[in-house]
């Protein structure tokens, strides 16, 4: 007798105490949906903050300044930062956020010149709804990240209010950039306009250079261009300066990897719990397997199944939902301009079932061991 051929034994265990199951699965699913929503804000923190070998872009920010609106540069900057050597391109921004803290509701109008930024950007951002054209021929008009768009239901031909800015949508964007997918591109000068008539102020430089080897040495030259000005600079690689500036977050999210291995815990606990009384309650159930031919070994691949099925199943009800509140709520923290997204994938998914197969057989590995060296005649004498 093989353990593919005792599948149906082992489902008709876990229907027959319902209550006992339904009442584990559920908690495995909702220990399994606080572990898998812990483990999209962790891949989004890394995904946002971790350096790679492609990155070549700097952020030139103001020294000792950290919200967007402290952070004033003068745009004039942009012609010594081009002569820098090293740097491909200067793209001037003028940040205005609707919260400066963390939220998880947050618009980000980034003002940029607009040929500037198309340039730029060519052929790394994808128009998916509305037009460039259109963007192009009105001054009011904005291009929204596709999670912003989502999440506050905005579609072309529409306008909306915030940060005291009423914006026209002219088209919808998806993009690699992480940092696009929450914020509204407008022209530089609307922006400007809106904070208080600050023309010529900008909040930051995004910087491209030639090489990512080059990012710290040029990094180091535009800090000394600007050191004895009455504006010094704080340049950063773009992900360390997100890094820098969602510190809070980071901790957060650092935390909260132990309620994640909390979760993973109680799941061990309740499939272990559900297998021990199952086992105390089949005692004399197994002593019959085995007089029927069924060896020990076979008994405890039984009791390890029924642990993985349950640990399975409240995974994959608990993982699935979390896949779904995050990708469908389009959520994403924010703090002072600067968004680190829930990254959930249908990797998360994968691994949630993985992490409950595992749990399933470690926590059937000790009833079933028990199970498998108890004696027939001792099974009896137990009924």
């Amino acid at each position: 007798m093989t353990l593919f051929r005792c599948l149906p034994y082992v489902f008709k265990q876990v229907v027959r105490y319902r209550v006992r199951s339904l009442l584990t699965v559920a908690g495995i699913g909702i220990a399994m949906f606080l572990f898998t929503a812990v483990q999209a804000m962790n891949s989004g923190v890394t995904a946002a903050t971790e350096a790679t070998a492609k990155d070549t872009v700097l952020v030139v920010y103001r020294e000792d300044r950290y919200c967007p609106a402290t952070s004033q540069l003068p745009q004039d900057y942009q012609r010594r930062i081009e002569q820098v050597e090293g740097v491909t391109s200067v793209t001037p921004m003028k940040i205005v956020v609707s919260n400066c803290r963390t939220s998880l509701d947050v618009v980000t109008f980034r003002g940029v010149p607009k040929d500037t930024f198309l340039n730029e950007r060519k052929g790394a951002i994808e128009v998916i709804e509305g037009s460039v054209e259109s963007w192009m021929s009105r001054t009011d008009a904005a291009l929204l990240g596709e999670t912003l768009a989502t999440r506050r239901g905005l579609k072309p031909g529409m306008t909306f209010d915030a940060a005291g800015i009423t914006a026209y949508v002219a088209g919808v964007i998806r993009s690699d950039n992480l940092q696009d997918h929450n914020v509204a591109y407008t022209a530089l000068e609307f922006v400007q306009l809106a904070g208080r008539d600050q023309l010529g102020i900008v909040t930051q430089f995004n910087v491209k250079v030639e090489d990512s080897s080059m990012l710290d040495r040029v990094a180091e030259d535009i800090d000394e261009v600007f050191q004895t000005a009455q504006e010094p600079t704080a340049t950063f690689s773009e992900k360390a300066f997100i890094g820098r500036v969602a510190d809070d977050i980071i901790e957060l999210v650092g935390f909260a990897r132990w309620l994640g291995l909390g979760c993973l815990a109680a799941v061990l606990a309740l499939v272990a719990n559900s297998i021990i009384l199952g086992v105390q309650s089949r005692v004399s159930e197994h002593a019959v397997l085995q007089t029927l031919g069924y060896s020990g070994r076979l008994v405890a691949a039984l009791i390890m199944a029924e642990g993985i099925v349950l640990a399975v199943i409240g995974g994959a009800i608990g993982a699935a939902a979390a896949l779904g509140v995050a990708r469908y709520g389009n959520f994403a923290l924010s703090v002072e301009g600067a968004s680190i997204p829930i990254v959930a994938d249908v990797r998360l998914l994968v691994t949630g079932l993985l992490v409950c197969g595992i749990i399933g057989v470690l926590a059937g590995l000790v009833p079933a061991w028990q199970a498998s060296r108890r004696e027939i005649s001792a099974c009896f004498r137990a009924m």
